[in-house]
C-alpha cells in the first residue's frame, strides 16, 4: 500500500525527513513514533499529497505521490493533527460539503455521511455549529472527514489528540475494526495506544527511521531492562544470591511486608530468569509469594533510543 525509497525533505537550514525507506502492507496498522521535529508530519503530508519531497520517492496504492497526486489523494483519508474544520457550519452540512468535495453524490452522498458520524459517534451533534462543540468532539468530525469516502489507506495524525479516555477508547476500537478493509498510518504520543493499536512501530527520531517492528519485538531486541518482583520469606543472603544471577543488573530492596521481604531486579530484557529464581528459592529453602516479570513499554524503549542517540552526538 505504501512504497517508501530515500525519502528526504529539506527546509531552509535544516533537514526534516533524512533519507527514510519503509513499506507500509495492505491492512496493517502502522505507528509512526518519534518526539516533536522528529519527521512524523512532514512525512504524512508527502505521503497524502500535501506537499513535494525535496528528492526520493513515495508510492501510494501503485501511485507515484509528485506525479500522480490527484490519484492518491483519492485513495488517502488524511486527518492532520490540527484539522482545519469550517467552524461556522453544521456536523452534517459540513461532511455533506466534504463529501461532494470527494466526488460523491445524491444516495451514496447520504449514506457515507451516515455511516461516518455513526463510526466516529458524532451522529447526536450533526446538528451543531462545528464552532460550539469540545475539541474532543471536533477531533471526531475531522476523523468522520477522513472516513467518509471509504479510502483504502488512512493517514491520520495525533487521531486521538484531545480526546478522554472513553473516546480513546472507542477510537482504537474503530481503527482496528476498519482492517482489513483499511491500511492505517498513524502518529501519536501516547505510548500505549501504539502498543494497543499498531501491528508495527516505525520509530523516527532527527529525520531518521531508528528502529521499526512490532511492539512486542522492539521491547524484547533493544537493551532496555526488564523488571522482576519478587516476594519471599528466606536467610540473610537473598540479595547477595540474587545479584549473582546472570543478566540482573541491580537488585532493589524494598519496604517489607510483615515477615515477607520484596525486592526488584533490574534485569536485561533478553533475559527471563524466572526459572532461575526459582532453583535458587529451592535449593536454599526460601518461600515465594510472588514472581512476577514485567517487559519494558515502548516509553522505556524510545526514551533508550532517544538517550543513545544523544550519546553519539556527544
Amino acid at each position: 500500500m505504501i512504497d517508501v525509497q530515500d525519502l528526504t525533505k529539506q527546509y531552509a537550514g535544516r533537514v526534516a525527513v533524512d533519507h527514510i525507506s519503509f513499506r507500509v502492507e495492505p491492512g496493517e496498522i502502522v505507528g509512526f513514533l518519534g518526539p516533536n521535529g522528529a519527521g512524523k508530519s512532514t512525512t504524512m503530508r508527502i505521503l497524502s499529497g500535501f506537499m513535494p519531497p525535496t528528492s526520493g520517492r513515495a508510492m501510494v496504492a501503485g501511485h507515484d505521490v509528485f506525479r500522480d497526486s490527484l490519484n492518491v489523494r483519492r485513495k488517502v483519508g488524511y486527518m492532520p493533527e490540527n484539522a482545519p474544520l469550517y467552524t461556522d457550519m453544521k456536523v452534517k452540512e459540513y461532511l455533506h460539503f466534504r463529501g461532494e468535495l470527494k466526488g460523491l453524490r445524491g444516495r451514496d452522498l447520504r449514506v457515507r455521511t451516515g455511516e461516518a458520524m455513526d463510526l466516529c459517534a458524532i451522529t447526536d451533534v450533526r446538528r451543531r455549529l462545528i464552532g460550539n462543540l469540545s475539541k474532543g468532539y471536533k477531533q471526531r468530525v475531522a476523523l468522520a472527514d477522513a472516513l467518509i469516502h471509504r479510502p483504502p489507506l488512512l493517514i491520520l495524525d495525533e487521531p486521538t489528540n484531545g480526546l478522554d479516555p472513553t473516546q480513546i477508547r472507542h477510537v482504537r476500537e474503530l481503527l482496528r475494526s476498519l482492517r482489513p478493509a483499511h491500511t492505517i498510518l498513524l502518529s501519536t504520543h501516547i505510548l500505549s495506544e501504539v502498543e494497543l493499536t499498531c501491528d508495527r512501530v516505525i520509530m523516527l527520531h532527527h529525520g531518521r527511521i531508528r528502529a521499526s517492528d512490532t511492539p512486542r519485538n522492539l521491547a524484547r531486541q533493544l537493551r532496555a531492562t526488564s523488571l522482576v518482583r519478587l516476594e519471599l520469606q528466606g536467610d540473610g543472603r537473598i540479595s547477595e544470591k540474587l545479584e549473582a544471577l546472570p543478566g540482573v543488573r541491580k537488585v532493589i530492596v524494598e519496604k517489607p511486608d510483615g515477615a515477607w521481604q520484596c525486592y526488584s531486579l533490574r534485569v536485561e530484557s533478553q533475559n527471563d530468569i524466572r526459572e532461575a529464581i526459582l532453583d535458587v528459592a529451592t535449593a536454599s529453602r526460601w518461600k515465594i509469594r510472588e514472581l512476577h516479570r514485567q517487559l519494558p513499554t515502548l516509553e522505556d524503549v524510545f526514551v533508550e533510543l532517544a538517550a543513545s542517540e544523544e550519546g553519539k552526538k556527544r
